[in-house]
């Protein structure tokens, strides 16, 4: 792609999400993924212990929800703070780059909600002209 057809943010960038071996393509899968979208969207309300966040993002295993926030942690979008309590409490918050993520995040969450009625017809147009599955 020619660069002059390029969004001027994405010019002269150290990193290209489209190669294949970028480091941020496993950061975009972490963030955009079906788990890791909803917790950082959960999260962006405030802190949550691990219960809180596995009711708030309904459906989400405790595996998917552990291995989920240890990606999140890693890329530097979560803070894990474990308090030395008896039972220990483990404590779960967005740092100022997931909090920046979080934001951007949002605001496509709350585009897709909104346009839901149009979604649902264009699928029901879908599966009316090309049959239901």
């Amino acid at each position: 792609m020619d660069t002059t057809q390029q969004p001027l943010e994405a010019r002269d960038l150290p990193y290209d999400v489209f190669a294949k071996a970028c480091p941020s393509r496993g950061t975009l899968e972490h963030v955009t993924g079906r788990w890791g979208g909803l917790t950082l969207g959960a999260l962006y309300e405030g802190s949550l212990r691990f219960n809180e966040l596995r009711r708030r993002v309904d459906g989400v295993s405790e595996k998917m929800l552990s291995q989920t926030l240890q990606a999140l942690e890693r890329d530097g979008l979560v803070h894990r703070e474990a308090q030395p309590t008896n039972p220990p409490r483990v404590d779960y918050e967005l740092t100022p780059l997931g909090r920046e993520v979080a934001e951007r995040l949002l605001g496509l969450i709350h585009f897709v909600e909104g346009r839901m009625d149009d979604i649902l017809a264009a699928r029901e147009h879908y599966d009316v002209t090309r049959g239901a599955r």
